[in-house]
Order: structure tokens, then C-alpha cells, then sequence
């Protein structure tokens, strides 16, 4: 059997038995029969056996010029091809064993100005039903912070005018109260009164945010809706109702807010996750100062 084909019975028989073990998806799959692939590639214009690779050919074909992602990616990769090989006894020593992850530098979520927002949300005609829906939907994105999956299965129900609240239902079914601001509350009167009612079906059905036949807008919906207003109002760049949640984020924090409770109202479960917000709002201090102080 040739080289070649032997890598080839290596590579499928280690993914069949991660299918038959992990049961891993197809795309899965396929990223590690591409990630295997280049490597097998690699080492046989070195001339190297799969089974004889050692630590440093690891190293060496992993310092190539590549993402930190794909570089943790493929690595991850080896590391369970050659703990098969190890398991099967074709291999004495495993090669990935003291290679060191790679430390992978957490991006910092993008975000717009409140210049920007405010462009944002004035771009629906509110002289018409769809524009005065897509105004309130905007508004309320902007001042909740709620995730685009949240915001679609919000109902009547979940929210208290009076009080100045929504009830929110985010991951791992756990719910959350949060406030909606005074502007959003006066746009969600106006909205409920006189748009809201022209929608098929909107006066028997629950939806907060109804698209045709009165039924909730998807999520795909929502992002396309965004997009159509952010290019309506002159801003340069593609937004998506999660970037106004990282706004959300963002700007609470450049006004002084706790990070605790920008925690509570993101519905975060861990406060290192919304930490990352911190280096956003120091990064814009300093474009600030750069920008504006005369020593800057």
C-alpha cells in the first residue's frame, strides 16, 4: 500500500471511530479530515511517517502563520488523532502530549457610538405601521441589551408599561426583569396604540412583534430589518441587533454603571463574560482623550 493511501486509512479509520464514539456532526467531521489532511500533507513533503512524528514536527507545523483559533483548532485535532494511536499501540509516545495550547487573545466585541444609535433610531417612518413597529423594536434592542432570539418571543404579557419592565425568558430558561427607560416606554404606548392593531391577526395573537398573519418575526427577520435601516441612516458599516446589545453594554459602562448589574440586565452567568465590556469602554476613554484633550 502506498504512502499516501496509508495516511488516507489512518485518517478515516480515526474518524469513524469518532463518529461511532462522539457521535460528531458532519461539519465537524469535516473540519478534521481538512485539518488532518493538511498536516498529512505536511509532514510527507518532510518525508515523515504519522506515527513517527515527534513534539517538534508539532511545534513546527503549528508556528506556520495562521489564526490562534485554527491554530488551537488543529491542535485539538492531533491531540485526539494521536490519543487514538496511542490507544490503539501503533505509537509509543504521543507527540501533542507537551506541545502547550495556544493562548488565544479574546476579541473585544465591536460596538457604535451613541452618535451612531441615535442615526440608528430615527431612520423608521413612523408615519407607518411597519416604520413606527421597526422604530419601537429598535428602541427597545437599544434599551435592554436583549439578544435577538429574546426580543422575537417576547409577548404582550412580558411587558408592564406601568412599572417600566419587561420580563425576559434568556438562556437556560432563566428569567430576568429589565428596565425599559422612559423613551422606549413612551414609544411602546404609541406603538401599541396606533400600529400594532394593523397587523392580521396582531389583536388575538401574543406577539409583541408581529410580522405578516400577526405571527412573531423571526430572528432572521429582526438582523435583516437592522441592516435596512442602519444603510437608511448613512452609517457605513453592517450593524446587527447584537451589536446594539454590545452598545447596550458599552455605553452603561462608559456612564459609570456597576458591571454587576450590567451582568443581571445581559443575563449573563458568569461575570467574566461580561467583564470583556470594561476593555471597550477603556479603549473609547482613551480614543476620547486622544481625540479631545489638548495633551492627548
Amino acid at each position: 500500500m502506498a504512502e499516501r493511501d496509508r495516511r488516507q486509512v489512518l485518517i478515516d479509520s480515526f474518524l469513524d471511530r469518532l463518529w461511532l464514539e462522539r457521535g460528531l456532526s458532519e461539519n465537524t467531521l469535516a473540519a478534521y479530515r481538512a485539518d488532518l489532511r493538511r498536516f498529512a500533507d505536511w509532514a510527507r513533503e518532510r518525508r515523515l511517517e504519522l506515527a513517527k512524528v515527534r513534539s517538534a514536527d508539532v511545534l513546527a507545523f503549528l508556528s506556520a502563520p495562521q489564526a490562534g483559533r485554527t491554530r488551537a483548532r488543529r491542535l485539538s485535532c492531533l491531540r485526539r488523532f494521536y490519543g487514538w494511536m496511542s490507544n490503539e499501540g501503533w505509537i509509543r509516545e504521543d507527540p501533542t502530549a507537551r506541545v502547550p495550547a495556544p493562548r488565544i487573545g479574546r476579541p473585544l466585541p465591536k460596538s457604535i457610538t451613541e452618535t451612531e444609535v441615535e442615526a440608528l433610531l430615527a431612520a423608521p417612518n413612523t408615519e407607518t405601521p411597519t416604520g413606527l413597529r421597526d422604530r419601537v423594536l429598535l428602541e427597545t434592542l437599544y434599551a435592554t441589551g436583549l439578544r435577538v432570539s429574546e426580543l422575537a418571543q417576547l409577548r404582550l404579557e412580558n411587558v408592564n408599561l406601568r412599572q417600566g419592565l419587561v420580563r425576559v425568558m434568556g438562556k437556560g430558561d432563566k428569567e430576568r426583569l429589565v428596565p425599559l427607560g422612559e423613551p422606549a416606554v413612551e414609544w411602546l404606548r404609541r406603538y401599541l396604540a396606533e400600529a400594532r392593531p394593523n397587523w392580521d391577526g396582531a389583536r388575538g395573537g401574543a406577539a409583541l412583534f408581529p410580522g405578516r398573519g400577526g405571527k412573531p418575526l423571526t430572528r432572521q427577520a429582526c438582523w435583516h430589518l437592522v441592516k435596512r435601516h442602519a444603510r437608511a441612516a448613512g452609517l457605513g458599516r453592517t450593524l446587527s441587533p447584537h451589536l446594539l446589545r454590545h452598545a447596550f453594554a458599552t455605553h452603561l459602562l462608559n456612564h459609570g454603571a456597576d458591571l454587576r448589574a450590567v451582568q443581571m440586565l445581559l443575563g449573563h452567568s458568569d461575570i467574566s463574560t461580561t467583564q470583556i465590556y470594561t476593555y471597550v469602554a477603556r479603549e473609547r476613554l482613551k480614543q476620547l482623550h486622544a481625540e479631545h484633550h489638548p495633551r492627548g
